[in-house]
């Protein structure tokens, strides 16, 4: 016969929404010693969860559903997901992730996860940036990851973009850095905000900027887009006012920064330090010196996400800014 709540309930001696509560991630709070030995019970008896019967119980499958902008084809997607997975796995809960696009609009894919009959659906984009949400959908949509609800009307976890900006402008003046020139991603909520910090820190020391430059010739910044940082770099490095240190709006645009250098002898750090945003580990780490950059709060952002998708009051609404972490390495 199928072992029920009630048989680990009498064994372990507690109620069983007690029991419910350690197996399925409910309500109830208990111990983690208490937890653990109904956890023991349950396995040693051989319990295994009625999905089915449960959805029927409590309105919702054991699943957070995280509808994704693109975010699938994003180098930082497995941050989040791991943020996600690891925070919901601790509550018995899996992720599963769909995607709009094509033919599929939020409004139909929202309607398809729902078929499933997840605790909670969140809205994850690949890069920092506002979204205009149906009214229709806005009210079910239970946190946005990595972009914000342009009407305020969803939790919103997004990168501190701005003082990010500040700290890293603020790391190369300690530094001793003076003439700092900015290869910023144009037609970005990001680099906007990333600017608007730098500037700030700039002026608490006295300083402007030696030039704020778009590193692609496209109105919004793409990764395939014509470049334009080796002749930003020929510029700068050729004119009457030198930068001794170049940030750049990202790790990649901070590898060809560094081989435009190269190419006119300058050397890094000695003549130019050399800053960037993301940390994009396989580019940061490899360079030469390695890259000394602000590393994008992902996985915190996945890991607060499914806490809060998962929590039985929803939190209070408006946008939540996360702190980016400086990575010091030897370019500065």
């Amino acid at each position: 016969m199928a072992v029920s709540l009630q048989d680990i309930a009498s064994i372990a001696g507690v109620s069983v929404k007690t029991v419910s509560g350690a197996l399925h991630g409910g309500s109830a709070r208990m111990a983690d010693e208490t937890r653990d030995r109904i956890r023991k019970i349950a396995e040693e008896l051989g319990y295994v969860t009625n999905f089915a019967a449960r959805s029927m119980r409590q309105g919702w499958m054991p699943l957070i559903a995280i509808i994704g902008d693109e975010l699938l084809t994003s180098p930082f997607a497995t941050e989040i997901i791991r943020g996600l997975d690891n925070s919901a796995r601790k509550a018995d809960l899996s992720v599963f992730f769909t995607t709009i696009g094509g033919d599929r609009d939020i409004i139909k894919v929202y309607d398809d996860v729902s078929r499933f009959r997840p605790r909670a659906i969140g809205y994850a984009a690949m890069y920092h940036k506002e979204v205009v949400l149906p009214p229709e959908v806005a009210d079910r949509i239970g946190v946005m990851i990595n972009c914000r609800d342009s009407a305020g009307r969803v939790t919103s976890l997004v990168p501190d973009e701005e003082a990010a900006g500040h700290a890293i402008a603020s790391h190369l003046i300690d530094a001793g850095r003076r003439r700092i020139a900015f290869i910023n991603l144009p037609g970005l909520l990001a680099g906007e905000l990333r600017e608007r910090g730098l500037r700030a820190a700039l002026d608490e020391a006295g300083l402007a900027p030696v030039a704020v430059l778009p590193a692609v010739k496209r109105a919004a910044y793409a990764d395939r887009a014509r470049s334009l940082v080796q002749q930003h770099v020929t510029d700068l490095m050729a004119g009457p006012d030198r930068p001794d240190a170049i940030l750049c709006g990202n790790d990649r645009v901070a590898m060809e920064a560094y081989a435009a250098l190269r190419k006119v002898g300058a050397g890094i750090p000695d003549d130019v330090a050399v800053a960037g945003f993301d940390n994009q580990v396989d580019i940061a780490t490899r360079l030469d010196p390695p890259l000394t950059t602000m590393a994008l709060p992902h996985r915190a952002m996945g890991r607060l996400a499914a806490e809060i998708l998962q929590a039985a009051e929803p939190p209070e609404r408006g946008l939540k800014l996360l702190p980016f972490q400086l990575v010091e390495r030897a370019s500065v």
